[in-house]
């Protein structure tokens, strides 16, 4: 008998909680009262500094918690800071496609320079122009490919880099110096609870910010800045809508616990093993691949796996078979990779994930992928 993994959660999002986690040792005091109150907004700064200390984050940069996950995150700097200069859009997922749409869509901009790639493939990053604005996921997680590096931006350029950083932030170490408008959720590496956002904005974007302004309408949810100035008090915990305390008492726990378990270096390695565990048993097998082609551009955190011997037209409902039977079975939730990617299995390998959980997966993927395709040899 298999043994069965000790957590079944490997959703992409929301994510498993860290190992220790406990609904009773969270912090209430804050619930039922003000987000404007003096305590809860203390909690609220609180979570802001650990979220600057553990992820290295410049002073002189801004940082806030924006309404709507990183989508909001992610909309709340395009809207404000895109127009200016032509842009250079990067995408090779279901994400990055929903920014391509807001921006040729929805802003209309002018001068869009759109680099795609299909699933398993990194769109060509020397196309990169940095007299351009730039819009990137960096770590998309419906394929599985992830951004290697940030070589190839200059930390002389003209151009803004925005980035969708949300299944990166806190299991890769971002260069800052690369980045001027990033944005991630809780969500993910976290194992936070959703509808909750983080911009991270360099002295180059409240420059571009404060000297700039597009001739569309800002939503009062996107709106961070005010007769021409930053609207300092937003990145000083006073949020722009109001935010669940319960959320910031949880992400706080997970913050808290990532500083006692060695910080953000620590969870890059926990990540990687993870990966790792996955690589290994890859490489055993003829039947499963990586949707990610290229080794160096492979994802730690969501991980993509092709079936490679099944026709596309019945890839899906067989993963959708694997999927069921493992969570009937209580030993893998949420497997199945986005409906609007190609068929995948999708594995959650962050940092609050156990490895020991991931290896115990592995062994039942291949038993239901018997079960229910038994024609294959192995």
């Amino acid at each position: 008998m298999l043994a069965k993994p000790n957590n079944p959660r490997f959703s992409s999002g929301p994510t498993t909680k860290h190992p220790e986690w406990s609904i009773e040792k969270l912090n209430l005091e804050s619930l039922g009262r003000s987000h404007r109150s003096k305590f809860s907004l203390s909690r609220i700064q609180e979570l802001t500094q650990r979220t600057r200390d553990i992820l290295n984050i410049p002073d002189d940069y801004l940082v806030a918690i924006t309404p709507g996950s990183c989508t909001g995150a992610i909309e709340m700097a395009m809207w404000n800071l895109l127009g200016q200069r032509p842009v250079d859009i990067f995408s090779w997922g279901v994400f990055g496609n929903l920014w391509v749409r807001d921006i040729v869509e929805e802003l209309k901009l002018p001068d869009i320079h759109l680099h795609q790639a299909e699933d398993g493939y990194l769109p060509d990053l020397n196309f990169y122009n940095p007299d351009h604005d730039c819009v990137l996921t960096w770590n998309e997680t419906t394929t599985g490919v992830c951004v290697p590096n940030g070589d190839w931006i200059p930390e002389n350029r003209k151009g803004l880099v925005i980035c969708d950083a949300t299944s990166a932030a806190f299991a890769i170490d971002l260069d800052w110096s690369k980045l001027d408008a990033t944005a991630f959720s809780w969500q993910k590496c976290l194992g936070g609870e959703a509808g909750h956002g983080m911009i991270v904005l360099s002295p180059r974007a409240v420059e571009r910010l404060e000297s700039y302004t597009p001739h569309w309408p800002i939503p009062r949810l996107f709106r961070i800045k005010k007769d021409g100035k930053v609207i300092k008090v937003t990145f000083d915990g006073m949020t722009i809508s109001t935010t669940s305390l319960l959320c910031i008492e949880d992400t706080l726990d997970a913050l808290v616990w990532i500083q006692q378990n060695g910080g953000l270096s620590a969870m890059i390695q926990r990540s990687q093993k993870n990966f790792q565990a996955v690589e290994k048993w890859v490489s055993e097998r003829s039947w499963v691949d990586f949707t990610g082609q290229d080794t160096k551009t492979r994802s730690t955190t969501s991980i993509c796996l092709d079936l490679l011997d099944i026709p596309p037209e019945s890839r899906r409902d067989l993963i959708h078979q694997i999927r069921d039977y493992l969570a009937d079975e209580t030993v893998a939730f949420d497997i199945a990779g986005h409906k609007y990617a190609s068929p995948n299995l999708r594995i959650w390998g962050g940092p609050m994930v156990e490895t020991e959980d991931i290896q115990r997966l592995l062994p039942w993927i291949e038993a239901a992928y018997k079960k229910f395709h038994p024609i294959t040899v192995i």
